[in-house]
């Protein structure tokens, strides 16, 4: 079969001019790009039909069928290829499409597929940095990062743990209600919290639903294990403490200035640090009104948000630096100093933080966890996340509809937006109260 004149996919020879067999390319051509693939196949130029883009018909062609069909079965992959992106909405690039046609053309031989779950998550880990994120969100089409490379990993450290002692194998059929009781079972009695517990189930349900869609298991039993999750007692920083860090004189070290304007700056644009340790001056637009706002796709969720800079402390900070911030410090070393910051500005309130760990609550103390605790100073609580979540809550407390904080920071469920508002009884109190003595003709019309 020849080619059709709206093929995604063209063949050529390398070498047109050539007096012996030389390479074939397909060229797939997609959105005014195009990417070059290797067939495998080299063909003598005078064989070759360069308007029907096959060998031809002709006696010292000896293997003419062979490469023929494969040409036109390749050609119907490429197309399925593209029609599969363009139905579920995901990005088509060379990179996609170079892994798809790839994997396609060398499919994972019989013999070497996992026959267990750990096999299969060591053969995953393997093919993450070319393994594109299993979604229809904003990140379809990206590769899998190294921080969730490294979560995989830590799992699959756990789970050739667990089998050492476990009387069965991890045979992808045994992934069943009895593994999971005796999974959760073994983490819990290591004194995990009751959140890393779920987050190896969550990942090892993730393999699970991998190795079904990879065609390695029937087995669904994973679909039924429970969440077990419970709401983090998290902390915020009110608008006057966020004043009393912004206030401290740290001209006498640079690395907490650096540090404490990050975070402030944070504060006030709902920024997670790795958008607010990335900002670039080209992030920073004006409207028609001269009205400056930050426009940028967050680093995680590749969700587009827009802030305007309406906070005094914003805009300085964004002066002191030339529109450029501070980088090159880490996660882990900009927690550390915030402590230090915290702690400078007397942030110093007493709070029992409950956790569940080993199956039992416990309480934070200044050397760990434990039943009695009269609590931990606040400053030992704050890290980089503390900034967002203050945001969205002091956004809250101002009155500002949920629907717009989270545009500012670009949340899509509520009910994941909801899990950053932390405000306790008192303060709920409050702010019903003031709500209330706010709306009186709303009240009497409904009593009426």
């Amino acid at each position: 079969m020849a080619r059709k004149a709206d093929s995604p996919i063209s063949y050529v020879l390398r070498e047109p001019n050539s007096k012996v067999p030389t390479p074939l390319i397909g060229i797939v051509r997609f959105n005014n790009d195009r990417l070059k693939i290797a067939t495998g196949f080299k063909v003598l130029p005078k064989n070759w039909n360069d308007a029907k883009h096959r060998v031809k018909n002709v006696v010292d062609a000896t293997d003419k069928d062979k490469i023929n069909d494969f040409l036109t079965e390749l050609e119907e992959k490429v197309g399925s290829i593209i029609t599969d992106l363009k139905t579920r909405r995901l990005s088509i690039t060379k990179e996609v499409l170079k892994s798809r046609i790839t994997e396609y053309l060398n499919p994972t031989p019989v013999e070497n597929k996992p026959k267990t779950l750990l096999d299969f998550v060591r053969w995953y880990i393997d093919t993450c940095p070319t393994r594109l994120v299993r979604s229809k969100g904003n990140r379809a089409g990206r590769v899998i990062s190294p921080s969730t490379i490294r979560r995989y990993k830590t799992t699959l450290n756990g789970l050739v743990s667990f089998a050492t002692n476990y009387p069965r194998s991890l045979e992808f059929d045994n992934i069943d209600s009895h593994f999971y009781k005796a999974f959760t079972e073994w983490l819990t009695a290591r004194n995990y919290a009751t959140n890393n517990v779920s987050k190896y189930i969550e990942n090892v349900k993730g393999f699970m639903s991998a190795a079904v869609d990879e065609g390695f298991t029937t087995n669904l039993a994973f679909r039924k294990f429970p969440n077990l999750r419970e709401d983090a007692e998290n902390i915020y920083l009110t608008e006057n403490e966020l004043k009393r860090i912004y206030e401290l004189d740290l001209s006498k070290s640079a690395r907490l200035e650096k540090v404490r304007d990050l975070f402030v700056f944070a504060a006030w644009t709902g920024l997670r640090f790795s958008d607010f340790s990335t900002l670039q001056p080209e992030h920073i637009k004006s409207d028609d009104g001269g009205n400056l706002y930050l426009d940028l796709k967050q680093h995680k969720t590749s969700a587009r948000v827009r802030v305007p800079i309406e906070n005094e402390a914003v805009s300085e900070i964004l002066t002191k630096y030339n529109n450029r911030l501070p980088s090159g410090i880490s996660n882990q070393k900009t927690n550390d100093y915030l402590k230090e910051i915290c702690k400078l500005a007397e942030i110093n309130e007493r709070i029992l933080k409950h956790v569940t760990k080993g199956g039992k609550q416990v309480i934070k103390t200044s050397e760990g966890w434990g039943t009695m605790s009269p609590g931990v100073e606040k400053w030992q609580l704050v890290t980089t996340h503390t900034a967002r979540r203050s945001f969205a809550t002091n956004m809250f407390k101002r009155g500002m509809p949920t629907l717009l904080i989270m545009k500012l920071t670009g949340h899509k469920k509520e009910s994941e937006f909801l899990k950053y508002i932390k405000i306790d009884a008192e303060e709920t109190n409050v702010l019903i109260r003031s709500y209330l003595r706010s709306k009186p003709a709303v009240l009497e019309s409904s009593l009426g």
